[in-house]
């Protein structure tokens, strides 16, 4: 049972009112902001961002994607691979007492809210809008295109179409583009590993197809050449 101290303790390390960063409420001293991207999408690292509204400073981690797959997701070992960043970057944006955090309400923070509890660190739970949000989400489109994401509608909006251009891109060459994929979400090896194997099966019917078709299509013209022989030394003449 909870003493009364302890439950002061409690409430002055951790808000209970949502700030929104594009109206934040007032505040003394220095604001740190905290997001993340590509933790729910399926292909890629994902990442983590910080940002010192004070002197706009702004760093980004990564969370390996080999942290999502099926054994190391059930262990937490992208929320447990969160909490070390979280620390190294308040560290390197020498987080003191008098900071007050904003960090993202996503589950993928659940570890870290209760370091801050237990670390009695203040915090809020904040929508992440504007700066930081923008960046952290550009910083991941930065990794997919690195990948071999080319598409045009790839953009910073996550969202379904984000996640079908992805996974799209791991059908086209899936034996060698699956170590990419965040294989330790559940609907992947439920639904969508099949689909993905389906599709490459198709791509490859249909690329064998074409192929067919221009190998048919060189052999026409060798025929119709040997059948029709041009001769250089009449061409040459007519030319002159």
């Amino acid at each position: 049972m909870k003493t009364e101290k302890e439950k002061d303790d409690d409430e002055s390390c951790q808000s209970t009112q949502i700030i929104n960063t594009n109206n934040p409420s007032e505040w003394k001293g220095r604001t740190i902001e905290i997001d993340d991207a590509g933790t729910g999408d399926l292909v890629g690292d994902a990442f983590i961002g910080f940002r010192d509204t004070e002197t706009r400073k702004i760093i980004f981690q990564a969370v390996p994607v080999g942290l999502y797959n099926e054994g190391n997701r059930d262990d937490d070992s992208p929320k447990k691979h969160i909490v070390k960043v979280v620390k190294k970057a308040l560290r390197e944006l020498n987080h003191s007492k008098g900071d007050r955090i904003l960090l993202c309400r996503g589950d993928c923070f659940d570890l870290v809210r209760e370091y801050f509890n237990k670390n009695n660190i203040y915090h809020e739970p904040a929508i992440i809008e504007g700066v930081l949000q923008n960046a952290v989400e550009g910083r991941y489109i930065q990794h997919l295109r690195k990948l071999g994401i080319t598409s045009r509608n790839l953009t910073e909006e996550s969202g379904a179409q984000r996640y079908f251009i992805s996974f799209s891109w791991v059908c086209r060459d899936f034996p060698n583009r699956e170590r990419f994929v965040k294989t330790g979400f559940p609907s992947w090896e439920k639904k969508w590993r099949k689909i993905a194997i389906k599709r490459y099966m198709k791509f490859q019917r249909n690329i064998s197809h074409e192929e067919d078709s221009i190998r048919r299509r060189a052999n026409q013209i060798y025929e119709l050449m040997l059948e029709n022989p041009i001769s250089i030394r009449e061409s040459n003449s007519k030319d002159q």
